[in-house]
This record gives structure tokens, C-alpha cells and sequence, in this order.
């Protein structure tokens, strides 16, 4: 994630809606690829101070920030639409009128929209389903467990809710955006990270596997790599939470998860990816890894790798040092987790260069 520069000089954030320097409104302009700062405009609209790159634009609110403040992303004056693009995914939205679901939706859509940057940001196609009613990508936020018991007592009426996707649906329970009740879920799956932006991150991976492999024509080498996804996927997963992974799991593998059928091990490896390229790009906007020539480079994959493991060993030695866990507590060995890796990275680079005006597919916000 890259950082932003207000116009009054103030380093501000892709979350911020207001800046902590001049106190003027922030908003995100997705089509520019900008945060910038908003002044009182006529008629509801807001416009761009007379500074920057975008000096005199002038915004709409997406309502979800007018109304609600959970999304802080623009809607240019000449577009129709009441919602952002990134709200424009929402299908349901939690319910509001329990006190604490703003709060808890407002870390959804932090999340969300953190992870429709990366995937823009890399020129991945994001088809909603008014484009595409069959599969087309859409959000359910939902809650089947009391909040005020922090999700530990059901939800009178309430359907069971399972974070997943299904037919570019992906549904997040709102339990994912409470950390008391997230690090309980984690302590209960045995898992050493679970994070709410990476389930959509994960998530994200299954509505792209049915966009770019099996739309793509690229079933046959992902067998080759993660296996025959025909296996029934039911069975698959009830086998691994009963019998756990195989002892050697790590040696083709990135998570525990990953083992239980091809379509899990795409969505983790995806995942991981999302992670890596995220971080190595923040990593570039503090000067923490060496700029330019080095990064026009990162299209290289062997390259991005060697620049990965550099980071993280060091992000890991950083937390150890404040007394804290690792950040990326995974190990990546050589051999076939970093083959799938490198997969999804020619997927992603075949499926950008073919789609016009997309920026590089790898750190293109220069």
C-alpha cells in the first residue's frame, strides 16, 4: 500500500478521512489512484483544493461515507450512482441498528476496500454482478451469533453464517471483525494467523481461480500443480478437519489449510500472494527495500521472492525484538509452494497485459 500526501503537505493513509494536519475531509479517488483532500463545493459536492495533480476535481460522497462514515472512496461528479464502486459490491450489509455492527462493519469495509486497491492497483479485472448476474462479484456481511455475548451465543432466527464463496458471492461473518471473537475462532482452528483482510483476501481467490483459470483456459496446469479440483470438496474438507494435514504438508504446502483440496491450496497460495506484494510496495513507500532500478525488476518473480524473504525475516526480527509474534509466521521453502506462487504470478501477469490501460501486475503505484 502506498502512502498518500495531502495537500497542505501532511503524510495521510488509504483509511483516513480526515487530515490530522489541515483538518479538511480526505477521500479516495479510485479511478485516479489517489487520496486527496475535499473542500465544501456546491449543490452536496466537494472539490479538490487548488493544489496537486487533481487541483479543481470535483467529487460526490459515496453514501456509505455521507451517511454511515465506513467508506471514505469518491464518486466523480459526472457518475449517477449513490455508492462508491467499492460499496457498489455490497449485496447485504449488517444490521444497524444493534450499537455495535457500525463499528464492526466499518473494519469490513476497511478491509474490503484494502484489498480492491491491491487488485486494482495490480490491473486485475473486478466484474460486479450487475456486469455479471451469474458470477459476478458480490459482498454478503453477515451474523448468525449475539454480539453482546462477543459471539459466543446464537442469534435467535438466525441462519449459521460460514465466511466463504460461492459463485463470486463471498460472505464474511461479522465475528471476523471482532478481535476477541477472531482470536478465539484462531486459538479453536489451531492457527498461527488469521487476520480479518486475510479472509478476504482469501476469499478473493476463489471468485479469481473461476475467473482466471477455469473462464482462463488454464485448468490443465493448475492440476498440474495443486491437483484435480474434481475431488468432492465436501469430503475433502470433513477428511482434513477430522484427520488433520499430512505430517509433511510443508513440503508442498503454504499453509495447513492449503492441504485439504486444490481450490483451498489456490485460495491460501493467492492469498499469500496479495500479502507479499502489499507489503514488499509499503515496504517501498518507507525506503525499507532499495527503489528504483531494483523495482521495475520485481517483475522477475525470482526476484520478488528473494526481496520477500529478506523482508520478512527482518519484520519477523522486528516483532521479536518488541516482544511480539511474527508477522509472517509461515516458511516458504523451495520446491512446490513457491512453484504455485510463481503460477499466480504469471496468471496475474498473462491476465493484465491483455487488458488495455492496466497498470504494471506488479507494485504499479508509482
Amino acid at each position: 500500500m502506498k502512502t498518500f500526501q495531502c495537500q497542505c503537505g501532511n503524510s495521510i493513509f488509504f483509511r483516513n478521512s480526515r487530515c490530522a494536519s489541515c483538518d479538511r475531509l480526505l477521500g479516495y479517488a479510485p479511478g485516479i489512484n489517489t487520496m486527496t483532500a475535499l473542500e465544501p463545493g456546491t449543490d452536496g459536492c466537494w472539490q479538490v483544493p487548488n493544489a496537486g495533480r487533481v487541483r479543481g476535481a470535483t467529487f460526490r460522497l459515496c453514501r456509505n461515507y455521507a451517511d454511515h462514515d465506513v467508506c471514505n472512496w469518491l464518486i466523480p461528479v459526472d457518475q449517477p450512482d449513490a455508492f462508491c464502486f467499492a460499496c457498489r459490491l455490497n449485496r447485504v450489509t449488517p444490521n444497524l441498528s444493534h450499537p455495535r455492527h457500525p463499528a464492526l462493519w466499518y473494519r469490513l469495509e476497511t478491509a474490503k476496500r484494502h484489498m480492491l486497491y491491491t487488485l486494482l492497483d495490480l490491473g486485475l479485472p473486478v466484474v460486479g454482478r450487475d456486469r455479471d448476474p451469474q458470477q459476478g462479484l458480490a459482498f454478503d456481511f453477515l451474523s448468525d451469533r449475539d454480539t453482546d455475548s462477543e459471539f459466543t451465543e446464537p442469534l435467535i432466527g438466525a441462519d449459521p453464517v460460514s465466511t466463504g464463496h460461492l459463485n463470486g458471492i463471498i460472505t464474511i461473518n461479522l465475528a471476523e471483525a471482532d478481535e476477541v471473537a477472531r482470536a478465539r475462532m484462531q486459538a479453536q482452528m489451531g492457527e498461527n494467523y488469521r487476520t480479518l483482510l486475510g479472509h478476504f483476501r482469501h476469499e478473493i481467490g476463489h471468485y479469481y481461480w473461476s475467473l482466471l483459470i477455469e473462464r482462463g483456459g488454464r485448468v490443465a496446469e493448475f492440476r498440474d500443480l495443486f491437483g484435480d479440483e474434481r475431488a468432492d470438496y465436501a469430503q475433502s474438507l470433513q477428511r482434513h478437519y477430522q484427520e488433520g494435514p499430512p505430517a509433511d504438508w510443508s513440503r508442498y504446502a503454504i499453509t495447513a489449510y492449503a492441504t485439504a483440496h486444490p481450490w483451498e491450496d489456490w485460495a491460501e497460495s493467492w492469498a499469500h500472494y496479495m500479502h507479499m506484494t502489499d507489503t514488499l510496495d509499503t515496504a517501498l513507500q518507507f525506503q525499507f527495500v532499495p527503489p528504483r532500478p531494483w523495482r521495475e525488476r520485481l517483475e522477475e518473480f525470482d526476484t520478488m521472492m528473494h526481496a520477500w524473504t529478506r523482508l520478512a525475516t527482518g519484520m519477523n526480527a522486528i516483532n521479536r525484538s518488541m516482544g511480539l509474534s511474527d508477522a509472517y509466521p509461515f516458511v516458504l521453502q523451495e520446491g512446490p509452494a513457491r512453484d504455485k506462487l510463481a503460477f499466480i504470478h504469471d496468471v496475474i501477469r498473462a491476465a493484465t497485459a491483455t487488458r488495455e490501460g492496466a497498470r504494471p501486475p506488479i507494485f504499479g503505484s508509482a
